[in-house]
């Protein structure tokens, strides 16, 4: 009689087992099934729009900043004597 409990118990166990790898197989029959997704925009050409849109960002900052913010003309921030300045600025130099 004591060995029935434990009878059952690996009975129980062997059927869970059954189901998990039951499962399992289903999992991978469905991941095999699928068609491989076909993106819109290939990651290479999303990396482009980002470094682009930042790009666009960062100029567009520099004009707010420069003509809103700093009472200047805009298009001031995108000449090169304006940042030669600054960096005159920066560095010291006279």
């Amino acid at each position: 009689m004591p060995t029935q409990p434990k009878e059952n118990e690996n009975k129980q166990r062997r059927s869970e087992h059954k189901a998990e790898a039951k499962q399992k197989a289903k999992k991978e029959t469905r991941k095999e099934g699928k068609k491989p997704r076909r993106r819109i925009l290939p990651i290479w050409l999303r990396i482009i729009i980002v470094v682009l849109l930042s790009a666009v960002a960062l100029l567009v900052g520099l004009m707010v900043g420069y003509g809103v913010i700093g009472n200047g003309n805009p298009t001031d921030a995108l000449d090169w004597s304006t940042w030669q300045h600054i960096w005159d600025i920066v560095n010291k130099t006279d």
